[in-house]
């Protein structure tokens, strides 16, 4: 049986992002999933996807001497296990991964770009992470974009020539409609209860949705997701009202986001940046419609109009009108949740990405 090695700096990327499918793969492949310390989380994947798993640091931040402590390591774990495709999913274990791959002599290099970082920094840091990604690619024997916004972006750039098609309808995972599926409610209620899920940083939109909902009435807020005030900090005010805005209600990271959808209306996601989501295919299966940005990514899944509304990044006059008029139309919502289930489920299952990347594993190796 072939060897296939999955990559990423934070065990939770293997853990989240790809649940189930290294336990799907695993019936084709001797599954091996590398990421940095973190004994739970990888006792987690090991129970949960039947698959053995590596421990190895790899910093997300630039750091020269660890990079290359992580560079060398990963260069004779390649060399020990001798794998046949190693696919990695983040910035930092993609580049250094795809290095000491190609080193170690391994046939089949995939790196899949989940979103970008260089066009939303300065001019020398855009560069330096821009040269990252063309090495990145260099490496690589195939590049896969997430989404169709992630491909126009790498090949405007001049990122790289090694492109693959987007698979499936994009996403790395797609949603599984069975673990995320609508809960009927028993009653209803007299205000709407918004939901955002993500890293509670300026990047999402947070200020923004601060200035929005301080307008409305008769709704509430959960805030589900860490703060990260080192990486990307919210202002001072903003910080104090996620804490302790009226109506707003902060619950932290939560590893189960089920019971948060299924206690809400309307998923809100006023980003200035992503790649390909997965809150709103995870809203979505579960019935909910969702306000979004315009930007990448987002307008791959949310149909404006149709599954929820588009409204300009940026923007906290659009984003409260279309707060506003779901806020006021229960039927509205209603209609707009039933038609994102159907939606996510024709193009989104997760049984759709499993297999076509099986598909691309197996025309490429």
């Amino acid at each position: 049986m072939k060897k296939l090695m999955r990559i990423a700096a934070a065990p939770i990327s293997l853990d989240v992002l790809l649940r189930g499918q290294l336990k799907f793969f695993n019936n084709y492949y001797e599954v091996i999933a590398v990421a940095s310390p973190n004994e739970i989380i990888h006792r987690k994947i090991s129970e949960r996807e039947g698959v053995r798993t590596v421990e190895l640091k790899i910093e997300r931040k630039i750091s020269l001497l660890e990079d290359l402590k992580s560079l060398i390591k990963l260069y004779f774990l390649f060399r020990r296990e001798k794998p046949d495709i190693v696919h990695s999913l983040t910035p930092k274990a993609g580049l250094l991964s795809m290095v000491a791959a190609k080193a170690a002599n391994v046939p089949v290099r995939i790196h899949t770009f989940t979103g970008l970082i260089f066009p939303w920094r300065k001019r020398a840091v855009s560069m330096l992470l821009k040269t990252m990604d063309r090495l990145t690619c260099m490496a690589a024997t195939n590049v896969i974009p997430e989404g169709q916004g992630i491909r126009k972006e790498l090949i405007t750039h001049s990122i790289t020539n090694k492109l693959s098609a987007v698979l499936a309808n994009g996403n790395i995972n797609g949603v599984d409609l069975e673990y995320f599926k609508p809960v009927p409610s028993t009653f209803e209620r007299s205000f709407t209860r918004f939901i955002f899920v993500g890293r509670v940083v300026r990047d999402k939109g947070i200020e923004e949705l601060k200035e929005a909902f301080e307008r409305l009435n008769n709704a509430e807020l959960i805030i589900v997701g860490p703060f990260e005030q080192n990486l990307n900090p919210l202002n001072e005010d903003c910080y104090k009202w996620v804490r302790e805005g009226k109506g707003v209600t902060s619950v932290g990271f939560k590893e189960d986001i089920r019971p948060y959808l299924a206690d809400a209306d309307v998923l809100v996601l006023p980003s200035h940046r992503e790649g390909f989501p997965n809150t709103p295919l995870q809203a979505g299966a579960m019935g909910l419609p969702t306000i979004a940005t315009d930007i990448c990514g987002c307008n791959e899944i949310i149909i404006n109009g149709i599954t929820g509304l588009l409204v300009e990044p940026r923007n906290a006059d659009h984003l409260y009108e279309a707060m506003k008029l779901l806020s006021e139309n229960l039927v509205l919502r209603k209609e707009m949740g039933l038609k994102a289930r159907v939606h996510i489920a024709e193009k989104f299952s997760h049984w759709n990405v499993w297999d076509a990347l099986l598909h691309f594993y197996q025309n490429v190796s």
